[in-house]
């Protein structure tokens, strides 16, 4: 008599829907890293006088850290 196959099969387990797994560990302070940096980095580019963090890209700093920063906050969206 074969032992495997006079098993019952197991019926499926429910799961409700829409529970969604905990996010990672490092997942949020990714996301404020991110926020904090791309406020540092405009700051940094006002009170230098546009001199700094890279002086030939001029007005585009601001773009840089608003891009930085707009990362961490659609990181908002996904966080659990």
């Amino acid at each position: 008599m074969d032992m495997a196959r006079s098993r019952v099969p197991e019926e499926p387990v429910d799961r409700p829907e829409g529970d969604d797994a905990p996010n990672a560990v490092w997942f949020k302070p990714v996301m404020v890293g991110f926020m904090l940096l791309g406020l540092a980095w405009i700051l940094v580019y006002y009170i230098s006088g546009s001199l700094y963090p890279i002086p030939g890209l001029q007005g585009w700093n601001l773009g840089i850290g608003l891009g930085i920063a707009l990362i961490g906050f659609l990181m908002t969206t996904r966080w659990r």
